[in-house]
């Protein structure tokens, strides 16, 4: 799965529990997505590859930061709007995740990039999420152009 050494436990430091929750929500409930992703099946793929599990932890962590979690009062608009979203929807930052992970596995292959290029390609992820999340219209994390690719 692409844990970094023999005990996956501490592969959890920079997001903690929530990034194995994640994990376990996008395998239960979008298994087919997951399963593409987690055996890397579908387009050219790079020698070197991301590895999947670590890539999940880090989604986790790259969508705290872009929700500012840590703050007790919105500081951005994306925060609002995605505290919105989560009010009405307790799933929201797990359906905001895997949604996350397919974009960042789809511009890894749009890109045709290397395991070197996982930073940017997570800083371009976070650009894409927090555009989609400001659509006019997008009330929900499934009226996202992206939730589409889960589907």
């Amino acid at each position: 799965m692409g844990w970094q050494g023999r005990d996956p436990s501490t592969d959890f430091r920079g997001a903690g529990f929530i990034s194995l929750e994640n994990l376990l929500f996008f395998a239960k409930t979008f298994s087919a997505s997951f399963q593409r992703l987690v055996k890397k099946q579908c387009g050219n793929r790079a020698t070197w590859e991301y590895p999947f599990a670590v890539a999940g932890v880090n989604i986790t962590f790259m969508i705290m930061q872009m929700i500012d979690l840590q703050s007790s009062k919105p500081r951005t608009f994306v925060r609002a709007v995605f505290i919105q979203m989560l009010s009405e929807d307790e799933w929201a930052f797990d359906l905001l995740y895997c949604i996350a992970f397919i974009v960042m596995d789809k511009q890894w292959l749009d890109k045709n990039t290397s395991y070197m290029d996982f930073n940017e390609i997570l800083k371009s992820t976070r650009v894409q999420l927090e555009r989609e999340l400001l659509l006019d219209g997008v009330m929900r994390i499934e009226d996202m152009p992206s939730y589409s690719l889960l589907c």
